[in-house]
């Protein structure tokens, strides 16, 4: 019968044994505890070459959420943090309250400027539909791309620039494509990817939004999933109502 103490869930087997009979009751863990994840989250940190001081970042867990909280010295390093804790196995959630609390102070108008050179530079963007605005750090992105991964290429980039705290990305996608054209590209996508069993998840396009459903083994793999959806052309939005299985 199951059971389960201190945030572990274990289950009972019926295992064979050598001379052909059976042992019942025997204890398998099947979840990592919370005091597990958390330690693991703690190594993956210290693992983590772009935190260079891993020590300032508070790490608490409850039945596989875990929320970072701290400071880092830029926003890259929050974002960082953020990733590792997503890659420890057992983890179901993060919520990343860390702080950014600026060593190099730059003015709004020198960060506007280093991110209109990264904008012109980048050959996957159309630049001139792109517009980036600063404010006390925080940068507000507007205006129109054809491909989701074009919307998150700009804020991927803008999130590295030196003095930035936030981004607000208001960027809208213009698809071309149907649904039934756009469901079935992602399917072809997520089967073709040997990071995840492509038959646990189902794919829905409404609106220009890609609807995903089922089940993965850890937030990498949702990610692999939300990546190969926001992929596809034709998807402006990406719901995930994954469930995530350890």
């Amino acid at each position: 019968m199951p059971d389960s103490t201190d945030g572990e869930s274990r289950r009972f087997l019926t295992v064979p044994s050598v001379d052909g009979t059976s042992v019942s009751g025997v204890q398998v863990n099947s979840m990592k505890t919370d005091q597990e994840i958390r330690e693991d989250v703690n190594q993956e940190l210290l693992w983590e070459p772009r935190i260079p001081e891993p020590a300032a970042i508070g790490t608490a867990v409850v039945d596989g959420a875990v929320t970072l909280t701290g400071h880092v010295s830029t926003y890259s390093e929050k974002l960082a943090a953020g990733d590792a804790a997503e890659r420890v196995y057992g983890v179901r959630a993060v919520a990343n309250e860390l702080d950014v609390r600026l060593t190099d102070q730059r003015d709004d108008g020198d960060i506007a400027r280093a991110i209109a050179h990264i904008l012109e530079w980048n050959t996957n963007l159309p630049t001139s539909q792109v517009r980036a605005g600063v404010q006390l750090g925080t940068v507000t992105l507007e205006g129109t791309v054809d491909y989701l991964y074009q919307r998150d290429e700009v804020e991927r980039m803008v999130r590295h620039v030196r003095g930035v705290t936030s981004v607000v990305n208001f960027i809208h996608v213009n698809p071309p494509a149907s649904p039934a054209r756009i469901e079935e590209t992602i399917s072809e996508s997520l089967r073709r990817n040997a990071a995840l069993d492509a038959r646990s998840v189902r794919v829905e396009v409404s609106d220009h939004t890609a609807l995903l459903y089922g089940h993965v083994h850890s937030i990498h793999e949702a990610s692999v999933v939300r990546d190969a959806a926001a992929s596809a052309p034709g998807v402006a939005r990406v719901e995930d109502h994954l469930t995530i299985t350890p």
